[in-house]
């Protein structure tokens, strides 16, 4: 069983790094007692003053934390391979979902472009049937596929990269102090280079799901974009997919992993060490859902923008504000999107922490970071 679900997924994901240093390092602090206890024959109980803390021995500028660990799997926190476990993890959370959710979007894209003829949601699925037929709800489903793949990786894969390097330049005390300005600018950062990676497949499936007749999907719109708005074209609309994603992954992120250490300090009586893996995901979903909710919120306007600019030729900012108008920004397609998003985020946090559940790593959120374990040791000593 064990050589089968290996097989699933490339060996550098799962594979042990124990070799290195650091490992070595690890290995030598977590085990030290239990390697103290089998050294002799009938060992005694050591003072509780001579034990080290494995805490107490981390570096202060290295916060290590150990993993979750099953046969044949091993990965370091903050290790290569962990980059590339979040990275891949990334991946399958925001491709697949997005692409899953491509009637929603599509049907939330047009009321945005057209309100006269899309009028609401029930009212958009009966228009796009009778003029498209089923397979018109996928409209596009390959550009939001690849485009969501390269962000999610980008996503989540920096914002653990970010996430610990600024909490190593702030150090364990700020970090402890101000986690959450760490999660905003980690998330921040991280999204930055995400949209770089989805805007040119962002501009091709917005053209091809509001314009029929345009292209068929990705083959045949990415061609003919770049011949009618050239290379730049594809980035047109960067700033305002800034001003949707960067807003968005922040609330995302940041929220998720507040909402999730408040369900477990407040709503699960055990510790999340003690809690099943299963319900350790369930926590992922529910705090991903909440999450969603607030990022379509501040989202919103942004991807009216972003909609509206990639459906016309030679648009601007001032042209689609004129167009939709201030109020409209805000409201139009907000409830669609509200379920949409809101049900995306939960099963891309659920997604996510599955697979890193599945190679080894532990769930995300919940626990006081290293840092602040480090600072509390520290200060006992």
């Amino acid at each position: 069983m064990e050589s089968s679900k290996n097989s699933l997924i490339p060996s550098f994901l799962y594979s042990s790094s124990s070799s290195s240093p650091r490992s070595f390092l690890l290995d030598q602090v977590l085990n030290s007692n239990s390697n103290a206890a089998f050294a002799e024959k009938s060992p005694a109980p050591a003072p509780a003053a001579a034990r080290a803390s494995p805490t107490m021995m981390l570096s202060r500028k290295n916060f290590l934390i150990a993993s979750p660990t099953e046969p044949g799997k091993g990965i370091e926190m903050y290790s290569p391979a962990f980059y590339a476990a979040c990275t891949f993890g990334g991946i399958l959370s925001c491709g697949l979902t997005h692409m899953t959710v491509t009637p929603l979007d599509l049907v939330k894209c047009n009321m945005q472009i057209d309100p006269a003829k899309y009028k609401s949601i029930s009212s958009g699925f009966g228009i796009l049937l009778k003029e498209q037929g089923v397979k018109g709800f996928f409209r596009g489903w390959v550009p939001t596929l690849l485009g969501y793949s390269a962000q999610g990786a980008c996503k989540f894969g920096f914002y653990e990269y970010f996430k610990k390097t600024y909490s190593d330049l702030a150090g364990p005390e700020y970090t402890a102090k101000y986690k959450t300005l760490i999660y905003l600018a980690g998330s921040a950062s991280a999204e930055v280079i995400a949209d770089v990676a989805l805007c040119p497949f962002e501009a091709v499936k917005v053209r091809v799901q509001t314009q029929p007749g345009f292209a068929r999907g990705m083959s045949d719109g990415f061609p003919k974009f770049v011949k009618s708005e050239g290379f730049g074209g594809l980035y047109k609309g960067l700033g305002p997919l800034w001003g949707r994603q960067i807003p968005y992954t922040m609330m995302k992120f940041a929220s998720f992993e507040t909402i999730v250490e408040m369900i477990y300090k407040y709503a699960i009586p055990n510790p999340k060490s003690e809690c099943s893996k299963g319900l350790q995901l369930g926590v992922s979903f529910a705090g991903g859902y909440v999450a969603g909710v607030f990022c379509a919120i501040v989202s919103h306007p942004a991807d009216n923008l972003v909609s509206f600019l990639n459906n016309a030729k030679g648009a601007t900012v001032g042209d689609a504000v004129k167009k939709i108008g201030m109020v409209g920004l805000f409201t139009r397609g907000l409830p669609l999107r509200i379920v949409m998003i809101g049900t995306l985020t939960g099963a891309q946090w659920g997604l996510y922490d599955a697979f890193k559940v599945f190679v080894g790593l532990p769930t995300t959120g919940g626990v006081a970071p290293a840092p602040a374990i480090a600072a509390v040791t520290d200060a006992k000593a």
